[in-house]
């Protein structure tokens, strides 16, 4: 099985190729960049160097992996396009992964509950709570919800963390931007994921995408759309403007 997985949900752009299932894979090749560029710059050529380097024919691929939101409204249109013209293109089916689920994914195995933190603007995060459960007789963790993504002001998953009574770790872009609220609020344990942890990482979405593969969570090219959360910006400058005009 060969998963080629995609994310270019926040700041980050991310492709990666993993082959031969879950546990003990192969990651085969990952193409990560955090700096100053667009995802439509970046994103394709990216791919295109993956293929190259690891000599893919990309109709050996069984399934392309996105990352479906929430995160930029941009960059989520962006990475769908991509994966569904692959999807089109191959007839290979899409693996929907849930932004903040591929995030936590990066701490795979740890005791600790994960809270991944992405700046949503407006003093509001797009966030969940996660923790690792090793599964009955097996050398393997499954990942469980305690949390389901969505988009609060930090002020309440935060408020969340402290009712857990548990160490707890954060990673995502808006740790940086809420890092003196955490300081300031979290009467928890926590600490932060280290640099090559802490952002978003393709090569996690495919992990994730594989079991998800699997279980058989996939659907047709035609069938995927991102999953945004919240309305856009600009759709939100219409909404009150037109709330206004009735006032």
């Amino acid at each position: 099985m060969k998963v080629l997985a995609l994310d270019s949900s926040g700041l980050v752009a991310s492709v990666a190729l993993l082959e031969d299932g879950v546990m003990g894979g192969t990651l085969l090749a990952e193409y990560t960049v955090n700096y100053k560029k667009t995802h439509s710059q970046t994103l394709l050529p990216m791919l295109d160097e993956i293929v190259k380097m690891t000599e893919l024919s990309l109709d050996t691929v069984d399934a392309i992996a996105v990352t479906s939101g929430p995160g930029s409204f941009t960059g989520l249109r962006i990475g769908s396009a991509t994966a569904k013209g692959f999807g089109f293109s191959l007839d290979k089916p899409i693996i929907p992964v849930p932004t903040l689920e591929g995030l936590a994914y990066n701490l795979y195995g740890t005791d600790q509950a994960v809270c991944p933190l992405m700046d949503a603007r407006r003093n509001q995060t797009y966030t969940g709570i996660y923790e690792f459960v090793r599964m009955d007789g097996r050398d393997e963790y499954d990942m469980n919800v305690i949390k389901g993504q969505c988009a609060v002001p930090v002020e309440e998953i935060l408020y969340a963390c402290n009712q857990l009574n548990r160490n707890v770790i954060f990673l995502g872009d808006g740790v940086p931007v809420f890092r003196e609220e955490i300081c300031r609020s979290l009467s928890v344990p926590f600490s932060f994921a280290p640099a090559h942890m802490n952002r978003q990482r393709a090569a996690a979405v495919a992990a994730l995408a594989a079991k998800y593969y699997e279980q058989g969570k996939m659907v047709p090219a035609a069938e995927y759309a991102p999953e945004y959360l919240r309305l856009s910006q600009a759709e939100r400058e219409r909404k009150e403007r037109s709330e206004g005009q009735k006032l």
